[in-house]
């Protein structure tokens, strides 16, 4: 516990359960809709599949995670092939 408190002085948190799960869950969709572009040649589809992936490394707050996640998921519905 020593080391926690430690790291939380120097200003690391640990991320919430519901970031984790957001993260991991658009993680998930990301991949899949960018083997659907790969494999459809949709290049839209493609892109939007690796941004839905890697966007959770530069966003730290839950809210906005969920906001960009859905805004990108609307994305990918809308340029569907």
């Amino acid at each position: 516990m020593d080391e926690l408190k430690l790291l939380e002085s120097t200003g690391f948190t640990l991320p919430s359960p519901a970031y984790i799960f957001g993260a991991i869950l658009f993680g998930v969709i990301g991949f899949a809709a960018w083997r659907c572009g790969r494999k459809t040649e949709a290049a839209t589809t493609k892109w939007l599949g690796v941004v839905l992936m890697f966007y959770p490394y530069f966003v730290s707050q839950t809210w906005l995670l969920y906001a960009a996640g859905a805004a990108l998921c609307v994305g990918l519905y809308v340029s569907r092939p």
